[in-house]
């Protein structure tokens, strides 16, 4: 038989099957359909039933986003949607990398939108998770267009609780300890000696002494948090109210490191008269934290256990040596650069505090019965104060142990104190219009309205300051010489006042939604967005988008068959991205020169010293999916099949100026493509066992493939060199040559064995005898191809069980601790007792070597791993009295278990750093490289739930 006859063949059979199949439905299983047919999704300025959506949307409800006692409800929705990458760091008040089908920008902002309440925002650390209602995620273009400009990088949309019913009063509560989810041996202190020794001529440190330092364990502790939240919340004829309180607090596992949240959130909504509610959301968040320096985990990971904590005089003990005995002590030799962890963190000073005000008042009016107009407007506004104090002379003192006062330069600070401000506000209003009407088998629901956006910009004041006296409030710094004490050199600026750029949005939007008989979906939209950033005639820009289903189960011919809900949908769609690199002649981008003759200047000029391009605007992106939505016995089983294609044209990269032109500084061009290609597959089975037993088990798997596809090479790109280890070494590169790979890969040279000294020996890849940059080439990014989720859940009686699992794959980790070398760092375990020696020619590690690592493939991993998220136990006391309705104990497990070829503490690795936030996410910078990274953590957590 022909394949295409076998492939009609099966069509004939699936259909007849569907056709003729009849399920017995029991009045449990009616409900259970009616069900899935009533769930609805939030889709921008509206809602709509799932089985008449034609676009990709996953929605997590607000059981499943506080499941998971993490800090940040991103964090919790780890692997609960398909498409969804979420890459988290452990460290007190990160920001979660959300990824929403791929990376499609290398200059551009990177984040999704948030839309909470309807206020735009750029991350939900402020929020309360036990605040959330709703948690949907839109993927696709036809879904996402509705935003327009905003849009590339997906949306999500979080709708917080609001009051119904009689008055409601709950209490969640819960306490916790984290540790390291995975640690690594390092070599002891005579392995250490032997391994160094081994890489010289002679025995220089000697491997019995005294010493044998954990540093990993100097700077940690067992983490403790706590979470407390109480809500009141109910309802009347002319009102709806909730007030939530909660407060979050951390004592991380690095010494020295606190974090803690206060939220408070008030929603409610009033029914003016007939037809007329208004409703107002108001949050305020609260946070205090002490952050320190990433830095110190790779300096405990370096730093040589041979070397004290202090030295029994109670100085800090440094990599010193006597080189005619080996023994460390107080004079001699350094054997490494490496700082000591502990007097690290003891000297690192600072503090943050953050107030951050959101809310809005949304208007609804009946104007009659199948016209509805919503007005709403939204604002925010933020204050950041922060300081760093470096105790400049004792920290000289302690750097070596034979210092004393006399030796410290008259003409160096004593102390330096930063303190930073910085405050921002943004607002948003919107008013649309909303038709729905019902004709006969018809169903058609128009949206049409104007949004009006201001970010003014963040603005930043930097003070720096000498000789600050030694204090425990470096906030108040009464009696203290304001003018004096200002301190600035070559790299500081003694005042330093940054404008963020500001930008007003004004955009008209329109969407079209038409059902036929409960079969046939049309949808459309189209917004036209204008952004002040951009030059005339390149403001505008408008974003369209199309979606079709057809709801194949609702068929005749499908009528009470096999399939419950059999649904086929399609769409295509254009978003933007207006978070891009801009050009911008002011004056201070010239430079004044001389003119003359000789040595003799006779006027001086102003020269422009950057390109321009004038057409320079937004990024757009163009998406093409198609998907399946499916429900079979009696919806016990459902599940969903996608497949995208999606381009990011109009590439914004910096264009090196010709030499000729005498200008040196980079300019902004479109000039490039990306393309994210992939499918995603949920399944989910639900059922129920008699009256007590019922569960739940679902998976999601997610495949991208992401690459640049494109660069105008009629333009010279500026290069990023990137993936810097601090010794000197890069890891990454983008240039021309980065075409057809996907972005953030890694740029090094490839091992090819020892050399007959021990050494590592690399590829001559361009054929020219000598090592040199063009033997490199790319291999694997630090983007996944694939994810994995895996969700458990059951309840017998009184109990509920919940297991979560995630796991990444396809990708590749730079071991960025183990490169990072200069000489004399401690290494670990395993490399001290197998590394080549003449005896020891096939071993796994190469010699001791006597330089800097280059950049190679030896160091770069595997990052593939699958993780239990989260595995829960709870019991619920129902009706205990006449006031109480349940009382719910429960011990939950946060990352108990982790799967990974990884050698390192964890191959999860967004960049994060509270030094650089911008680096977070950033392909060309630490991503995917673990250096100065915060572990892992495993938790283990006992809580309590009251409701009255």
């Amino acid at each position: 038989m022909k394949q295409s006859d076998l492939k009609y063949s099966c069509l004939i059979a699936v259909l007849y099957f569907g056709m003729n199949v009849n399920a017995q439905v029991t009045p449990r299983d009616t409900v259970a359909k009616e069900q899935k047919i009533e769930e609805v999704v939030m889709i921008g300025y509206g809602s709509r039933k799932k089985v008449d959506n034609t676009t990709s949307v996953s929605s997590i409800s607000a059981e499943e986003v506080t499941k998971t006692k993490v800090l940040n409800a991103s964090q919790a929705i780890q692997g609960k949607a398909a498409g969804v990458q979420v890459t988290a760091s452990d460290a007190p008040g990160s920001t979660p990398t959300v990824m929403i089908r791929g990376l499609g920008t290398v200059l551009g902002g990177r984040t999704p939108l948030y839309v909470v309440d309807g206020m735009f925002t750029e991350n939900i650390n402020n929020i309360n998770s036990n605040d959330i209602l709703t948690y949907d995620v839109l993927k696709d273009a036809a879904a996402l267009a509705i935003y327009g400009n905003r849009a590339a990088n997906g949306v999500i949309i979080i709708t917080t609780k609001s009051g119904k019913g009689k008055l409601s009063v709950s209490y969640d509560g819960l306490v916790g300890i984290r540790n390291p989810l995975k640690t690594i041996k390092m070599a002891s202190g005579s392995e250490f000696a032997n391994y160094n020794n081994a890489g010289k001529s002679s025995k220089y440190l000697n491997p019995d002494q005294p010493y044998n330092t954990d540093w990993f364990k100097e700077i940690t502790r067992t983490g403790i948090y706590n979470q407390h939240n109480v809500s009141i919340s109910g309802s009347s004829e002319a009102a709806k109210y909730f007030l939530s309180l909660g407060n979050y607090d951390e004592q991380s596992i690095l010494k020295g490191t606190n974090y803690n949240r206060t939220t408070v959130r008030t929603n409610n909504e009033f029914r003016i008269t007939k037809g007329i509610r208004l409703a107002q959301t108001l949050s305020a968040t609260f946070t205090n934290d002490t952050p320190k320096s990433f830095g110190v985990f790779t300096s405990a990971y370096k730093q040589s256990p041979l070397v004290p904590v202090y030295y029994p005089n109670g100085k800090y003990g440094q990599p010193i040596y006597d080189p005619a005995t080996g023994n460390i002590g107080y004079v001699g030799s350094r054997f490494n650069d490496v700082g000591n962890p502990v007097m690290q963190l003891a000297y690192d000073n600072q503090k943050g505090k953050n107030f951050l005000l959101q809310g809005g008042l949304k208007l609804d009016i009946d104007v009659f019965k199948d016209l509805k107009f919503t007005s709403q407007f939204s604002g925010e506004y933020n204050n950041y104060k922060y300081y760093n104090f470096v105790n400049s002379k004792a920290f000289w003192l302690d750097s070596d142990p034979m210092r004393v006062d006399s030796q410290y330069s008259a003409t160096s600070p004593l102390t330096r104190l930063t303190n930073r401000n910085q405050n921002y506000y943004n607002w948003l209003l919107n008013n649309y219009l909303t038709y729905t009407k019902k004709i006969g088998n018809h169903d058609i629901e128009v949206v049409a309205g104007t949004e009006t956006s201001v970010m003014n910009g963040i603005e930043t004041l930097i003070i720096n300051r000498q000789n600050v006296p030694v204090s425990q409030d470096y906030w108040n710094l009464s009696g203290v010489d304001y003018y004096g004490n200002l301190f600035s050199d070559s790299s500081t600026k003694a005042i330093e006042s940054i404008q963020g750029n500001r930008n007003t949005t004004t955009s008209y939007f329109g969407r079209l939604q038409y059902k036929f008989m409960n079969r046939y979906l049309l949808s459309g939209t189209i917004r036209r967005d204008g952004s002040s950033q951009f030059a005339e005639g390149h403001k505008w820009g408008t974003f369209p988008s199309f979606g079709a289903g057809w709801v194949i189960s609702e068929e005749d011919f499908m009528k009470d068959g096999f399939f419950n809900l059999l649904k086929l949908r399609g769409g295509w769609g254009k978003l933007g991205n207006q978070r891009v690199p801009l050009n911008y002649l002011p004056l201070s981008a010239g430079a004044t020169y001389n003119y003359g003759f000789g040595s003799s200047p006779v006027s001086n000029g102003i020269t422009v010293n950057q390109g321009y391009d004038p057409d320079l605007g937004w990024e757009v992106t163009e998406e093409t999916s198609v998907g399946l939505d499916f429900g079979i016995l009696n919806n016990r089983l459902t599940g969903t099949f996608d497949v995208y294609n999606r381009k990011t044209n109009n590439l914004v990269l910096g264009v090196v100026p010709y030499l000729a032109t005498g200008i040196a500084d980079v300019n902004y061009s479109h000039m490039g493509s990306v393309v994210n290609k992939g499918a995603e597959v949920s399944l989910n089975w639900a059922d129920k066992v008699g009256e007590d037993f019922s569960y739940s088990i679902g998976a999601n798997y997610s495949y991208n493939k992401n690459r640049l596809a494109s660069i105008d090479l009629s333009k010279p790109v500026s290069q990023i060199v990137g993936g810097n280890l601090g010794n000197g070494i890069d890891t990454k590169l983008f240039n021309a040559s980065s075409v057809g790979y996907a972005l953030g890969s890694f740029y090094l040279y490839e091992v090819d064995g020892y050399d007959a000294q021990g050494n590592l020996k690399f590829k001559d890849l361009n054929g020219n005898g000598a090592m040199d940059g063009g033997d490199r080439r790319f291999f694997d990014s630090y983007i996944p191809k694939s994810t994995l989720g895996v969700n458990i859940s059951m309840s017998y009686k009184n109990w509920d069980f919940a297991l979560n699992g995630y796991g990444a794959f396809g990708f590749k980790v730079y071991n960025g601790k183990k490169a990072q070398r200069n000489g004399g760092e401690n290494v670990e375990a395993s490399v001290a007792n197998d590394f080549w020696t003449p005896t020891n020619t096939n071993a796994a590690n190469p010699v001791n070597p006597s330089n800097i690592p280059v950049a190679s493939n030896f160091y770069l991993e595997s990052g593939d791993y699958f993780r239990i998220n989260n595995i829960s136990v709870g019991y619920t006391f129902k009706n205990v009295t006449e006031y109480m309705k349940s009382i719910k104990l429960y011990v939950s497990a946060i990352n108990p278990i982790v799967f990974q070829k990884y050698s390192g503490y964890s191959s999860e690795l967004s960049g994060y750093n509270p030094s650089d936030t911008t680096a977070e996410g950033d392909p060309y910078k630490r991503a995917g490289i673990e250096l100065d990274a915060y572990p892992t953590l495993r938790s283990f957590v006992f809580g309590v739930n009251l409701n009255f």
